[in-house]
């Protein structure tokens, strides 16, 4: 995939015009402006990845990653339809993640692998992700913005970004979905962006899928 390595190319201005219309971004954004989100340019990898991520902390989600790639070796279909489910397992995966995972590995193999996915528009990319099971909405979304890099995506299914949100934006008290979304609408068309520097203050360390 040719994303591979690249960050967005909109990001400047995208930074730019959230500094702009949003003065607590503005702040982040200057604070964390580097480092910029990349793609790995592998929507397998990227996937297989939020599976491990699906409803865990980045930590413990980095600890069970590093073990499934040490049992696996390439991250590609082939390699893990190789692997027993209970070495899976043994990495910290839940016997669903597990067969979610293999489950994304055959289905590559018999023809998801082959598809274009940078020329899907992004409800085509959700339509084809979700149709998977143990694929929701979330996970697909970290495909949009980890792997195609596209530039308008919130997920409203992250806790850790929206408490974060509830914590920059309402003094730590609970919001409801349409105050949540009244916010991000504002930062259309580069939701991606904001998301990314609202993750910065929710850990440390970058997200990475």
């Amino acid at each position: 995939m040719g994303l591979e390595g690249k960050s967005p190319d909109y990001w400047e201005e995208a930074t730019t015009y959230l500094s702009h219309s949003d003065e607590i971004l503005a702040e982040i954004i200057e604070e964390k402006y580097y480092p910029l989100l990349t793609s790995k340019g592998n929507v397998f990898l990227t996937l297989v990845r939020s599976i491990v991520g699906q409803q865990i902390s980045n930590a413990s989600a980095e600890s069970v990653w590093a073990r499934l790639e040490n049992a696996v070796g390439n991250m590609d279909p082939e390699s893990v339809l190789e692997v027993n489910p209970e070495t899976m397992r043994e990495c910290g995966l839940s016997y669903r993640k597990a067969s979610y995972i293999i489950g994304v590995a055959e289905k590559w193999k018999s023809g998801m692998g082959d598809i274009d996915w940078e020329s899907l528009s992004d409800d085509e990319v959700m339509e084809s992700l979700t149709s998977l099971k143990g694929i929701g909405p979330w996970t697909s979304e970290m495909i949009l913005i980890f792997s195609l890099l596209r530039a308008d995506i919130f997920p409203m299914g992250d806790i850790g970004a929206i408490r974060t949100i509830e914590r920059l934006y309402n003094n730590g008290e609970a919001m409801d979905k349409s105050e949540i979304t009244k916010i991000t609408e504002s930062w259309k068309p580069f939701r991606t962006v904001a998301t990314w520097y609202i993750w910065r203050m929710t850990d440390p360390d970058p997200v990475g899928y």
